[in-house]
């Protein structure tokens, strides 16, 4: 008998038999040494990516909100210096308003003051005339008695008086 089986064309049933063993043999050698070392580096890769890929989201996220919270400061020193302006104007406008106020009240009182020494001085200058008027009279009226005038001597005695107003020093 033969001992091998031969298939048409030269193919060895033996030989594939053998074969196939083999390829299950290496296949559960595989299985046990490479397959397992293999699935769980490619597991961890996996692991390893998809941690990245979170990383990288949480830092997206992170940076993003980071962005938002310094344009928000941004807009809030915006809005600050804004109102620090408004309050520096507010408070020039208030003190140019005192300013003007003030200056005007002085003014007032320096008028005022103005009106009431110019008013002094005219009262006095009315009593002083008012003296001189009742000195002359009363010269006038001591001439008289002391001497009977004509026309023509109270006419001299007038303009002799007339003159000696307009000199001040002149005794009467």
């Amino acid at each position: 008998m033969y001992t091998h089986l031969v298939i048409a064309a030269g193919f060895n049933v033996g030989d594939m038999l053998f074969y196939a063993i083999l390829f299950l043999l290496l296949m559960w050698i595989v299985k046990i040494f490479a397959w397992k070392p293999i699935t769980k580096m490619m597991q961890d890769r996996s692991t390893k990516i998809a941690n990245d890929i979170d990383s990288a989201e949480k830092s997206r996220n992170d940076a993003a909100k980071l962005a938002k919270e310094r344009a928000d400061a941004l807009q809030n020193s915006h809005d600050e210096a804004t109102k620090i302006v408004s309050d520096a104007e507010q408070a020039g406008q208030k003190r140019r308003d005192t300013i003007i106020s003030d200056a005007q009240n002085d003014a007032k009182g320096l008028k005022d003051k103005a009106h009431k020494d110019i008013e002094q001085e005219r009262e006095d200058a009315l009593a002083s005339t008012k003296d001189d008027v009742a000195d002359l009279s009363i010269e006038i009226a001591s001439k008289i008695i002391k001497k009977n005038l004509n026309a023509d001597d109270q006419k001299a005695l007038i303009d002799s008086y007339i003159e000696g107003l307009g000199n001040p020093n002149e005794s009467r």
